[in-house]
């Protein structure tokens, strides 16, 4: 071999055996970098008002999980859902996006489109290990838009509670299934966790709150309700399941610490949207819209144990998980990543919060919705309903449910009995909760926390209103509402996939719910 070919040889050789000593250094470097982004868990109860937390001064309910979070990370004091209904609010939460921005998937019992980017998605996409369970993204089927997997990520459900003490709660163990999913996890990937509980969605097992040992008297009843003991025991059996999440919280935290990744886990404790009472859930009141919220993340939030003041909705999440991974956030998304918030940069360039609703259950004739807007500020709630000559609480004639029960947008309950029971005794209280609205509403939330007393007609108020009324529309304009922007609306004709309960002679059944006609000029704008 000529002496320059085998001086070539060699070179190829070295060059061949460093080379291979390096890969291994190249993949321990990247798999140093995985193990810098952040685990994200996200908790999510249904239907958990704002204040039904021990950190946030609820002196009945026991909620160490939530408690803990909130004194290790940020406890937000002004945090609020996208929507006060399950599926569309978890559409807000998992696209970064508001409801009017996300077609069907602003209603409830609909689907969620595959053209909207979802932060779980994305996630996954760049290496994370996506998973979930309990109840994710719901209610309503996937198939119509060809989803074969729940949108907050691969379901595990073989967990079951070994017992549990009331019927009413489902028997998922949602934290020995976030354990199943550690323990099947591969080391150096990061995770992105959905833990979701039915909890405290009703029903509820009557009495269990006094039962299990909580005090009625010490109940704060909120002025939007009678004050009655019938009323204080409804309040404790919710009190029940919140506090059965909580502890799902607690066994989802030493799962993480025993394998020592709390310190670099996004963990974020919240719920959907408010309490399932009269003016709370489907309402944009407060009790319905504004929702506990706590995020703990060591590596990455700044001078933790502190709150935050600054308005955040939901929607906010999405680009906030993509920001803290390293993951460019779509431009679609609306939400404002919190990220800022983490280092202490910002909060109080945060000075609102935006609401809607489209159509829950269609409890009126045709299936129609109730479409509302709302920004909430620090002083104010002002609301615009788009269709005041419906019923906001859905029919009185329960022949127009798609439940088969009166008012049929507020969840069977015995507060609720005892209001339309008591229509004469509650006036006041049956007309806010049950009654026809106005096209605008304000509300003084200092003098007025409950939102009892609308001031939009008051003169004294008249420039606070043309104020309000200009930002909450300037910003439905920018972020392109059709019901501002002039585009097709379409929230009333989409499919509704729920069942319509009927009353045919002494039974009920179900069958497929039918909304009205669509009009011929809008028939081309849909699925």
């Amino acid at each position: 071999m000529p002496s320059q070919q085998r001086w070539n040889t060699r070179r190829i050789l070295a060059v061949a055996t460093i080379a291979s000593s390096l890969i291994p250094l190249c993949f321990a470097a990247i798999a140093s970098a995985v193990d810098e982004r952040p685990n994200i868990l996200f908790c999510i109860s249904d239907d958990q008002s704002w204040q039904h937390t021990g950190a946030n001064g609820d002196p009945v309910v026991q909620t160490p999980g939530f408690d803990r979070v909130a004194r290790e990370g940020i406890r937000f004091t002004n945090p609020y859902c996208d929507a006060p209904t399950c599926g569309p609010s978890r559409s807000a939460i998992l696209s970064g996006q508001s409801i009017w921005r996300l077609e069907q998937a602003a209603n409830i019992h609909s689907t969620l489109p595959t053209k909207f980017a979802l932060y779980t998605e994305l996630l996954e996409k760049a290496g994370y290990n996506v998973g979930s369970t309990g109840k994710g993204w719901s209610p309503g089927p996937l198939g119509p838009v060809g989803r074969t997997i729940n949108p907050a990520g691969k379901m595990y459900l073989g967990r079951t509670l070994e017992e549990k003490r009331w019927p009413q709660i489902v028997d998922i163990d949602y934290a020995a299934n976030f354990e199943e999913f550690l323990s099947q996890h591969r080391e150096n990937q990061p995770f992105c966790f959905w833990l979701g509980t039915y909890e405290p969605h009703r029903g509820y097992k009557e009495g269990s709150g006094v039962a299990a040992g909580m005090n009625p008297e010490k109940v704060v009843v909120p002025p939007i309700f009678p004050d009655t003991g019938l009323v204080r025991s409804d309040i404790l059996d919710y009190y029940v399941e919140v506090e059965h999440y909580d502890k799902m919280i607690e066994r989802a935290i030493h799962s993480l610490e025993k394998r020592g990744l709390l310190e670099n886990t996004i963990l974020v404790v919240t719920s959907d949207h408010g309490m399932p009472f009269p003016r709370a859930k489907a309402s944009l009141y407060d009790a319905g819209t504004k929702v506990p919220l706590a995020i703990r993340w060591p590596k990455g939030i700044e001078s933790p144990g502190r709150t935050c003041d600054g308005f955040v909705n939901l929607s906010d999440l999405a680009p906030t998980f993509l920001e803290a991974a390293g993951v460019q956030v779509p431009p679609m998304m609306t939400g404002k990543s919190l990220v800022p918030v983490f280092q202490n940069k910002a909060s109080a360039d945060r000075p609102a919060a935006f609401i809607a609703m489209e159509r829950h259950d269609g409890c009126r004739e045709g299936g129609k919705g109730y479409p509302m807007r709302a920004m909430r500020t620090d002083d104010y709630l002002y609301i615009i309903n788009f269709e005041p000559a419906r019923w906001p609480a859905g029919d009185p004639d329960k022949e127009n449910c798609s439940r088969y029960i009166p008012f049929g947008e507020v969840d069977p309950a015995p507060t609720k009995t005892l209001m339309m029971e008591g229509k004469k005794q509650y006036r006041n209280l049956y007309d806010l909760a049950f009654g026809k609205r106005p096209a605008v509403e304000l509300y003084d939330v200092a003098k007025d926390p409950g939102q009892m007393n609308n001031v939009a007609g008051d003169p004294r108020y008249a420039s606070t209103r043309e104020r309000l009324d200009q930002q909450l529309r300037n910003h439905l304009i920018e972020t392109e509402d059709p019901r501002l922007t002039g585009g097709p609306i379409l929230w009333d004709y989409y499919p509704y996939y729920g069942k319509l309960k009927k009353r045919e002679g002494t039974k009920t059944r179900e069958k497929d719910w039918a909304v009205d006609p669509v009009p011929s000029e809008l028939a081309k704008y849909l699925p």
